[in-house]
C-alpha cells in the first residue's frame, strides 16, 4: 500500500512520521513545501501538486484546515481526474454536511471516501495513542485497520460518514467550554487574592475536576501560549462550525456564542497562532492588573 498525505501542518507531520515508522511508503504535498521537510528527510517523497499525490498513492490522508482547503486541493479538475480507484481519508475537522458533500463528490469521481477525525494533539499523534473516530461503512472500517492502528490502539467505528465529524465537533465544543470556564474561575480567584494552588487542590479533589485544567494551568498563569498543539484560530473555526450545525438543530447556543466572542477577542490580541489557552488573555486582560 502506497500512502499519500495532503497537509503537513501541526498534525499532518506526526501522522506522516507514524506511517513512515510503520514501514509504509509515503508521498506528501503541502502548499508550503518547507513544512514537509522533516518527512522528506525521513523518507517520504515530496509531490509538486495534489494531483501527483493522488496519481502515486492508493490511499490518501487529508489533514487540511477546512472544507475550502479540501476543495482547493482535492476537487480541482486536475485532481479529480486522478481520483478513480483511490481511497480518500479525511482526518481534519469539518462540518458533518461538508464531509457528506465531499464524500458524494469523491464517489461520483470514482473514488472511496471515509472520515477519521481524531481527539488528541501532537504528543498523542507521535506516540500513536490518538482517539480515532471513524465514519465509514463497516467494510471500510475493517479494511482500514492497518492504517488506523498506526494512530490509535483502539479506533472507534462511529457510524456513517458525517457522524464521526459530528462527534468530533461535540468534543471540541467541550474543549472550548471546559477551557473557558476554567480560565474565568482562575482569573476570578487570582483577582480576589486566593492562592492558586489552594484553589487547584480543592478543584482536584472535587467532582468538577477535568485533566485539561492542569494541562492548561501553567500556560495561563505564565501567559505562555507559544508552541501550540492546537491554535486558537482552529478552535474558533470549530466553534463556528458547531454553532452553525447546532442552530440548524434548534439547540440553544448562547453560552457557546459567548465563548466564540472570547476566542475572537484573543485573535484581536494577536494570539491566533497561539495555544487555545490564550482565551485566558481575553478573559483576564493585562490592562486590568491583579
Amino acid at each position: 500500500m502506497h500512502y499519500g498525505l495532503i497537509g503537513t501542518g501541526l498534525m499532518g507531520v506526526p501522522l506522516g512520521h507514524r506511517l513512515l515508522e510503520s514501514g509504509a511508503s509515503l508521498t506528501v504535498y503541502n502548499r508550503t513545501a518547507a513544512k514537509a521537510a522533516s518527512l522528506v528527510q525521513a523518507g517520504a517523497s515530496l509531490a509538486p501538486t495534489p494531483a501527483t499525490v493522488l496519481a502515486q498513492a492508493d490511499c490518501i490522508l487529508l489533514v487540511l484546515t477546512d472544507a475550502a482547503a479540501i476543495a482547493e486541493t482535492l476537487l480541482t479538475e486536475e485532481a479529480r481526474s486522478q481520483i478513480p480507484g483511490k481511497t480518500l481519508v479525511q482526518m481534519g475537522t469539518i462540518a458533518p454536511q461538508e464531509s457528506r458533500d465531499i464524500c458524494a463528490q469523491v464517489e461520483a469521481a470514482g473514488g472511496e471516501y471515509w472520515e477519521a477525525p481524531v481527539l488528541g494533539s501532537i504528543p498523542e499523534a507521535r506516540s500513536g495513542t490518538l482517539i480515532v473516530m471513524v465514519g465509514s461503512t463497516p467494510q471500510q472500517f475493517s479494511q482500514g485497520q492497518p492504517l488506523l492502528q498506526c494512530f490509535s490502539p483502539h479506533p472507534h467505528a462511529i457510524g456513517a460518514v458525517g457522524q464521526a465529524m459530528a462527534l468530533k465537533l461535540a468534543l471540541n465544543q467541550l474543549i472550548a467550554g471546559l477551557t473557558s470556564t476554567f480560565a474565568l474561575s482562575l482569573a476570578f480567584v487570582q483577582r480576589q487574592g486566593v492562592d492558586v494552588e489552594q484553589f487547584m487542590a480543592i478543584v482536584r479533589d472535587s467532582a468538577v475536576y477535568a485533566p485539561t485544567f492542569d494541562k492548561k494551568l501553567q500556560r495561563m498563569v505564565d501567559r505562555d501560549f507559544d508552541r501550540p498543539n492546537f491554535p486558537t484560530q482552529h478552535l474558533l473555526k470549530d466553534v463556528d462550525l458547531f454553532l452553525t450545525e447546532a442552530q440548524d438543530l434548534n439547540l440553544m447556543t448562547d453560552s457557546l456564542q459567548g465563548i466564540g466572542q472570547i476566542l475572537e477577542k484573543a485573535l484581536t490580541l494577536g494570539l491566533a497562532q497561539g495555544d487555545y489557552s490564550a482565551l485566558f488573555a481575553a478573559i483576564n486582560p493585562l490592562d486590568h492588573p491583579i
